[in-house]
């Protein structure tokens, strides 16, 4: 299979990233969106383990084998979410018929004054949720992301909107400069938003059953939430075709409680609820699937251990208190 997913080689060029950005922009997202049959059709040809990875959970997710029209679907949805990234960056969202679905469980969240931790995944469109700055504006929204994975193509967006840009948490600064920014912004009852599908190498990660086989998933966002002790809730933006996305809010816990002397055994609890979740709206939405790696992983994975796990990343709990 392929390899770990931050040693994928970045797709498109700076020349054709700004000229997709550019025929967008000014023409509109139709004249667009035509494109991305030509560039799904590329890929799909030039880039055999993304193929296989795409074989591999398309298989689990819909119970069945899959023709190579199915895996060309995926590829094809996945590029008109990068294509609406430009729009949705840009703050044009009357583009767009977008469908908000447990808010309710949102607000009662921010009703606490502690901030929310909002964890996502790579599932649909993490994008799509930035219609909470129409949804609610006085509720400042900061994101955790890893800048300089995919940097070609953050650097193009990031022009859009250098506002938001400025919002971002870089996940690769030094643990406590992460820590404290995150404290920082869920004090000022801010929605800070991450993903918590992807293990980095080196990171510590535990096993849960996703889709009736054993995945790997980072625990650093479990054990920070248990540290920031705020409520947590799943959010998905689900592309659905055409100019359809739904955004789904999902409460998961007023707050994650932790035991330093059951580390291992609550982690596999949480971290299997969360698996169990990702399940049910990967059905709702099949092809909104990005993670075009193998994520199973065929091989062991010595920090998949609860033995690992403890002692591979520092204490979340330790960093906050530093700050």
């Amino acid at each position: 299979m392929s390899p770990a997913w931050n040693e994928r080689q970045e797709a498109g060029s700076n020349f054709w990233l700004n000229a997709i950005r550019n025929l967008g922009l000014r023409f509109g997202r139709a004249p667009a969106r035509l494109t991305l049959y030509p560039i799904s059709l590329y890929f799909f040809l030039r880039r055999a383990p993304e193929r296989r990875a795409s074989r591999q959970y398309l298989e689990r997710v819909l119970g069945r084998p899959v023709s190579a029209w199915t895996l060309l679907r995926h590829f094809h949805c996945f590029s008109c979410t990068i294509l609406d990234r430009l729009f949705l960056l840009s703050e044009r969202f009357k583009r767009f018929d977008i469908r908000t679905f447990g808010l309710k469980d949102l607000d009662r969240a921010l009703a606490g004054g502690q901030g929310v931790l909002l964890i996502g995944s790579h599932l649909g469109s993490f994008d799509a949720l930035r219609v909470l700055s129409l949804e609610r504006p006085d509720v400042p929204v900061r994101i955790l992301l890893d800048v300089e994975q995919s940097a070609r193509l953050s650097n193009v967006l990031n022009t859009l909107n250098p506002a938001l840009a400025a919002s971002i948490i870089n996940a690769r600064d030094a643990g406590p400069t992460v820590a404290i920014a995150i404290k920082q912004a869920l004090d000022q009852n801010a929605i800070v938003a991450l993903l918590a599908d992807r293990g980095r190498p080196n990171n510590a990660v535990q096993i849960a059953q996703f889709l009736g086989h054993p995945a790997p998933f980072p625990t650093a966002p479990w054990l920070l939430a248990s540290a920031l002790k705020v409520p947590v809730i799943l959010a998905f933006g689900l592309y659905r075709g055409g100019n359809r996305y739904d955004l789904h809010f999902d409460a998961f816990a007023d707050r994650i409680v932790i035991d330093r002397n059951r580390r291992p055994e609550d982690l596999a609890q949480i971290l299997q609820r969360f698996a169990e979740r990702l399940a049910h709206y990967a059905r709702l939405a099949p092809y909104n699937w990005f993670n075009f790696y193998d994520f199973w992983h065929h091989d062991p994975i010595p920090s998949a251990t609860p033995t690992a796990a403890r002692g591979a990343d520092p204490d979340a709990g330790d960093l906050l208190r530093r700050s």
